[in-house]
Protein backbone atom coordinates (compact mmCIF):
# COMPACT_ATOMS: atom_id res chain seq x y z
CA UNK A 1 0.00 0.00 0.00
CA UNK A 2 1.36 3.31 -1.24
CA UNK A 3 1.26 6.81 1.37
CA UNK A 4 -2.46 6.88 1.78
CA UNK A 5 -4.28 8.11 4.85
CA UNK A 6 -8.14 6.48 4.82
CA UNK A 7 -7.68 5.16 1.16
CA UNK A 8 -6.24 8.73 -0.30
CA UNK A 9 -3.27 9.98 -1.18
CA UNK A 10 -1.78 13.21 0.08
CA UNK A 11 -2.62 15.09 -2.71
CA UNK A 12 -6.38 13.79 -2.73
CA UNK A 13 -6.43 15.27 1.27
CA UNK A 14 -4.67 18.45 -0.15
CA UNK A 15 -7.05 19.82 -2.68
CA UNK A 16 -10.12 18.64 -0.09
CA UNK A 17 -8.48 20.77 2.75
CA UNK A 18 -7.65 23.42 -0.10
CA UNK A 19 -11.25 23.87 -1.67
CA UNK A 20 -13.47 23.58 1.66
CA UNK A 21 -11.31 24.97 4.31
CA UNK A 22 -10.40 28.23 2.25
CA UNK A 23 -14.26 27.58 1.53
CA UNK A 24 -15.34 27.83 4.77
CA UNK A 25 -13.20 30.63 5.92
CA UNK A 26 -14.44 32.69 2.77
CA UNK A 27 -17.56 32.22 4.61
CA UNK A 28 -16.58 33.15 7.87
CA UNK A 29 -15.19 36.09 6.63
CA UNK A 30 -18.39 37.01 4.94
CA UNK A 31 -19.93 36.70 8.34
CA UNK A 32 -17.32 39.03 9.41
CA UNK A 33 -17.68 42.03 6.45
CA UNK A 34 -21.53 41.59 7.49
CA UNK A 35 -20.88 42.12 11.28
CA UNK A 36 -18.33 45.06 10.74
CA UNK A 37 -21.69 46.90 8.90
CA UNK A 38 -24.26 46.08 11.02
CA UNK A 39 -22.52 47.29 13.77
CA UNK A 40 -20.95 50.44 11.84
CA UNK A 41 -24.43 51.22 11.10
CA UNK A 42 -23.13 51.40 7.08
CA UNK A 43 -26.51 51.76 5.54
CA UNK A 44 -27.19 50.21 2.56
CA UNK A 45 -24.46 51.76 0.55
CA UNK A 46 -21.84 51.56 2.65
CA UNK A 47 -22.55 47.89 3.25
CA UNK A 48 -22.75 47.14 -0.55
CA UNK A 49 -18.79 49.16 -0.46
CA UNK A 50 -17.68 47.30 2.28
CA UNK A 51 -18.65 43.58 0.85
CA UNK A 52 -17.11 44.96 -2.26
CA UNK A 53 -14.15 46.23 -1.26
CA UNK A 54 -13.08 43.61 1.52
CA UNK A 55 -14.78 40.41 -0.98
CA UNK A 56 -12.73 41.26 -3.68
CA UNK A 57 -9.91 39.31 -3.13
CA UNK A 58 -12.33 36.01 -2.36
CA UNK A 59 -13.77 36.67 -5.64
CA UNK A 60 -10.90 36.12 -7.31
CA UNK A 61 -10.21 32.90 -5.13
CA UNK A 62 -13.80 31.59 -6.47
CA UNK A 63 -13.15 32.76 -10.26
CA UNK A 64 -9.98 30.64 -10.56
CA UNK A 65 -11.87 27.24 -9.02
CA UNK A 66 -14.44 28.54 -11.36
CA UNK A 67 -12.28 28.95 -14.50
CA UNK A 68 -10.34 25.03 -13.64
CA UNK A 69 -14.14 23.40 -13.26
CA UNK A 70 -15.00 24.84 -16.61
CA UNK A 71 -11.45 24.25 -18.35
CA UNK A 72 -11.15 20.72 -16.42
CA UNK A 73 -8.04 21.71 -15.06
Amino acid sequence: MGNTVFGYTEGQIAQFGLTFGVGAFILYMLFIVFNLARESKAGKFGTFVLFLVLSFGMLGFLAKNLIQWVLGI
